[in-house]
């Protein structure tokens, strides 16, 4: 089977419901499919066929899943590239990626040569009452190359085949429950796996009606949320954070209408969950993927979401933690987390050593996340393994100082790094998103009474804002390095 088929459920089954909203627009199931053929026959004129690939650099519109369902109908592989990227970053995709063409609106960072997708959206709106076409993939043949987000070095193209998108989206539906009877908004960019892969995927083989957005857009989320009346949504912890600054009774309107929300692509801080359900009468369920294996584990539907994990491993996904010399670790003992199983990835294009790395001999990938698992089987993550910090022999994970800083009043976001230290080899250093006044003393003497030692920030640095990728992860490396202390 291919995702093609898959969709059919829902483009052939449900033809007549409607499936799609954005702006005062909305399409029926029918109508979409109708759309990704005509989009299919005009990307054929354009020369294109099975095993290219098409870039594209949109934001969220009906156009950009035209664009994608019918490059799954072709065998195209779809290439999204991040709307925030600039002509460094999108050089180094369309070199790697080597494109047939890009699709894109307006002008893209560094003028490459594109097709306007107005134009060709009006070439494929020309033809009517074509046959459908015949799909040359299968299950194995890759459907995306999504580049990872880059936060530390040149990104990679993961490459995600039918069966990746596939097992994913089966698995989430069955697992949250979702079906038809949703109303499924949905702010997310489409070039993320998380609005994508998750997003789109279960939103048509659900079936369940969708309300698409351009982007979040905190002015008028209230309004929209609540005329829509959704009942599922799928959010990043800084739309989470927004959310907990509107009046009470704009979440009572929400909580009344919404049966769950989800959050993923970075990590939730308890506080920011408790305040959530507190406010809004809802536990977030947290959940935890990649780029290169879509989700992998998850927080129960039914049952405890416990706040600061991510659950158990979901159907079918092997997961296991595994300490620097490859053992499998024992209860609540700190280790790489280690992914086997059909959502995982095909490797990295063009990469065979990056992929030859990225596997152990007996096929888990392996995250470069580090994690814990309870005597009760929720793992908890503590960070990346190449944010570790070793401080005079200590390792020291800045994650766990992260959610001590951010309990604090006068801290509103916080990140943690390693800086050089002519003793200690290194030594962490705080970035701080200030909440009102800040007083560094105090905030260390904090710190002291809470923390070992060996972990306290040897700095505090105030900062407007950390520097963030489109789905809320912080990119450490744009950070201002201090100098070397000590």
């Amino acid at each position: 089977m291919n995702v093609t088929q898959l969709f059919d459920l829902s483009l052939s089954g449900r033809r007549d419901k409607t499936a799609l909203e954005f702006g005062a627009e909305s399409w029926t199931f029918g109508q979409l499919d109708e759309q990704a053929n005509q989009m299919a026959y005009a990307l054929i004129r354009r020369g294109l066929t099975a095993g290219d690939r098409l870039a594209v650099y949109l934001e969220n519109s009906p156009s950009f899943i035209q664009l994608y369902l019918a490059c799954l109908r072709l065998g195209v592989i779809f290439v999204p590239v991040n709307i925030l990227y600039r002509e460094r970053e999108i050089t180094h995709i369309l070199s790697d990626a080597e494109p047939k063409a890009l699709v894109a609106s307006g002008n893209v960072p560094g003028d490459f040569p594109f097709w306007e997708v107005d134009d060709l959206v009006a070439e494929a709106n020309e033809q009517t009452s074509l046959p459908l076409l015949d799909n040359p993939t299968t299950g194995d043949s890759p459907a995306a190359l999504v580049y990872t987000s880059g936060t530390t070095g040149a990104s990679k193209g993961a490459i995600l085949t039918h069966n990746n998108f596939i097992a994913n989206a089966v698995n989430l539906v069955a697992c949250w429950q979702i079906t038809e009877a949703d109303r499924f908004w949905l702010p997310l960019p489409l070039f993320h796996v998380h609005g994508l892969g998750n997003g789109i995927h279960c939103w048509l083989l659900s079936g369940c009606r969708m309300r698409l957005l351009e982007r979040f857009n905190y002015q008028t989320a209230a309004n929209d949320l609540i005329q829509f009346k959704p009942t599922l949504f799928f959010g990043v912890p800084t739309i989470y954070i927004r959310l907990l600054d509107w009046p009470d009774e704009m979440a009572h309107a929400l909580r009344s209408t919404m049966r769950l929300f989800v959050s993923g692509s970075a990590p939730l801080p308890a506080q920011v969950m408790e305040a959530f359900d507190t406010k809004f009468g809802h536990v977030i369920l947290e959940r935890y993927g990649m780029t290169e294996t879509l989700m992998n584990i998850s927080n129960p539907y039914i049952g405890e979401r416990r706040p600061g994990t991510i659950g158990f491993p979901l159907p079918g996904i092997s997961a296991r933690i595994l300490d620097p010399e490859g053992q499998e670790v024992a209860v609540d003992v700190e280790g790489e987390v280690h992914i086997k199983g059909p959502n995982v990835c095909a490797g990295y294009w063009k990469r065979d050593e990056a992929t030859k790395q990225a596997f152990t001999a007996d096929g888990y990938f392996k995250t470069g996340d580090m994690g814990v698992v309870s005597a009760d089987g929720y793992v908890t993550l503590r960070g990346r393994k190449s944010d570790l910090i070793i401080s005079g022999g200590f390792n020291i994970y800045p994650r766990e100082i992260e959610e001590f800083l951010l309990e604090q009043p006068d801290v509103s976001e916080a990140a943690v790094v390693g800086v050089p230290h002519a003793r200690r080899g290194e030594v962490p250093v705080a970035y701080i998103v200030p909440n009102g006044t800040f007083d560094a003393e105090s905030l260390s003497a904090r710190c002291q009474a809470g923390l070992a030692s060996f972990k306290l920030p040897k700095a505090f640095v105030a900062v407007d804002s950390l520097p963030r990728t489109a789905l809320g992860k912080v990119q450490k490396h744009l950070l201002p390095q201090p100098e070397s202390i000590g």
